[in-house]
Formats: structure tokens, sequence, C-alpha cells
């Protein structure tokens, strides 16, 4: 197959442990041909299909931490996205303006041929702070809002509370605010832009100190593994970004119940590869711009995420 990776900037990935480049070795290694593109490439024009100026790749089988040298550029041409088998949207966040313009683009792709995933529309329609709200049996007492009264008292019920944007990605922006208040003005005028901006709002869960585990589901299937992203240095964040440590586990019987339920549904709607969030028994998160953690998974565990990955691929683009 030929398959179309939408990514950041190929020089500036971190091959030990990109998942997008672990996704890639499989596909070349099953002997798939390989193209990447930047999200500001896509294009269209009235009488044209979308489109973009494409490198075609080969990997050079250097990897490992450090290294750039990791493919070669065999040809670069503008092609329509519908002559790829397959086109994978890979950007990583922030879900801003110019991603959900792409996924405009790709859509329309989709209507001319192309096979993308994760499905465009899903990406829109499932922002990842704000997909867990149609699952409330699975989170915390949670509250999304822009008015700082309605934290306040949100506060004053549950004493210690994660103040969050809604556009943030990799633990950025993320504050926790204990039983004594202290500054929780100042991060409302922060966070909401004085009321202007909408922000979520959860109880702390202290069972984050075990880590937040990122569980993966592919195809709608659970992947047996996740990883638990544990807080370091008195840093209330687990986020790898943020400094956490990622520490692999098998999945417990309550990760298994809330994939089982929300796998297969949002695999249903072209979510081929989602992570869920997990702290404790509580989902925080649903990740589907760019999920990762296949590498880490697989270095501590021996559980090969990307072939699960590309076997879901090749089994929806069979059928």
């Amino acid at each position: 197959m030929n398959l179309l990776f939408v990514a950041d900037p190929l020089d500036s990935f971190k091959i030990h442990k990109d998942t997008t480049f672990a996704m890639m070795r499989e596909a070349a290694r099953r002997g798939h041909r390989l193209f990447a593109c930047e999200a500001g490439s896509l294009h269209w024009q009235r009488g044209t299909p979308v489109s973009a100026r494409v490198q075609e790749i080969t990997l050079t089988g250097k990897s490992g931490y450090g290294v750039h040298d990791w493919y070669t550029v065999v040809a670069e041409a503008v092609r329509p996205l519908a002559d790829f088998d397959a086109t994978l949207m890979r950007k990583d966040p922030p879900f801003d303006s110019e991603y959900f313009y792409a996924t405009h683009l790709l859509q329309r792709a989709e209507t001319e041929g192309a096979r993308v995933f994760n499905s465009p529309q899903a990406l829109r329609d499932h922002p990842e702070k704000l997909a867990i709200l149609e699952f409330p049996e699975f989170i915390a007492p949670t509250l999304v809002t822009r008015s700082a009264a309605d934290v306040r008292a949100f506060h004053a019920e549950h004493r210690d509370i994660i103040l969050k944007p809604l556009d943030g990605m990799g633990g950025m922006g993320i504050f926790r605010v204990k039983d004594d208040g202290l500054n929780l003005g100042a991060i409302l005028e922060s966070l909401t832009r004085d009321g202007a901006q909408t922000l979520m709002v959860q109880r702390y869960l202290p069972e984050i100190v075990d880590g937040d585990k990122r569980v993966l589901v592919i195809g709608g299937q659970v992947v047996p593994f996740c990883l638990a992203r544990i807080p370091q240095g008195g840093e209330v964040r687990g986020n790898l970004a943020a400094g956490g440590k990622g520490v692999a586990q098998p999945i417990s019987a309550r990760d298994r119940e809330i994939a089982a339920a929300i796998g297969p549904k949002l695999a249903a709607r072209g979510l081929l590869l989602i992570g869920l969030d997990v702290i404790g028994s509580t989902l925080t998160e649903i990740n589907v711009t760019s999920p990762t953690c296949f590498q880490e998974i697989f270095d501590q565990t021996g559980c090969d995420v990307a072939a699960l990955f590309v076997d879901a691929l090749e089994a929806a683009l069979r059928a």
C-alpha cells in the first residue's frame, strides 16, 4: 500500500519514542511505501482535488536517542490524497484553527475517494477534553464553564480541584488548587482570560501518585498493556512532556471495562486509534488527534503496539 502520513516536520521526530515513527517502521517492514507531508501543505483549488506536496521516504534503519538521519527522501511531488491507499492524520495538538481547517480539507478529500484515519469529522466531534462528557459514569465530578463564580462554588464543594484549559496538551496550563484556595483568583483570570474562555475543572484524584494511565484502543480493541505516567519531583502532572516517568503495566479490570464501553462506539465513528487517560478507576480524557506511547509499551513489555495498529489499518482498508 501507499501510506501518507500528515505529521509534524520529520526532522523534529524524536524517533526513540515517537509513535508515528513506530507506525512507519512497521508499515515499511511489511513492504508498504511511505509518504509524508505537513498539514500546511494541504490545499484545494476549484477543478482539482485536495492535494499536498508530499515526500516519498525510505527508512535508513538507524534508530535510537539522538538519531536524525533516520529517513531518506526518494522523491517529492504534488499529489492528490485520493491517490493513496490511506492517509493517516498524525499532526500533534494543539487543536487550533489551522488543525480545524485541515480536518475540513481532509474531509473534502474523503468525498474524492481518500481514506483518512482518524476520521476528520470524528476528530472535530471529539475534542479531547470534552469527549469524556458523553461517558459521565466513568468520570470524576467535572465542571465546564467560563464563570469564576461557578468554579468557586465547585471548589467550595470539593475543596481540592484541578483546573485546565480545553486546548492544552502535554500537561500545559494545568493547576491544582487545594483546600486553602490559594491563587484561585489569579488562576481563573489566566485560564478564562477574565471570563472570555471556557475551562474544565475536576475534583483532584489522589490516585495520580500511581500514574496517569494511557490506555490505547485500536479498532475498538484494547491493548493489553498501558503506560502509567507517574508525576516526579512534587509535580501534580504525570504527562511525559511535563517530566513524568512512564511505567508500562498490564491493564486493570476497570481499564478494560472503560475501554470496552467506549472503544467500539468510537471505532464505529471512524476513530481507529484512541488513547484513554485513566487515573485510578476514573476516566479523565479521550485522546484522538495523535495518541502516543507505542514505543514505551513495546520497550518495556514486548507488546508490539505498532503491529497491532497496522493490522487494524490493513483490516479497515480491506473492509
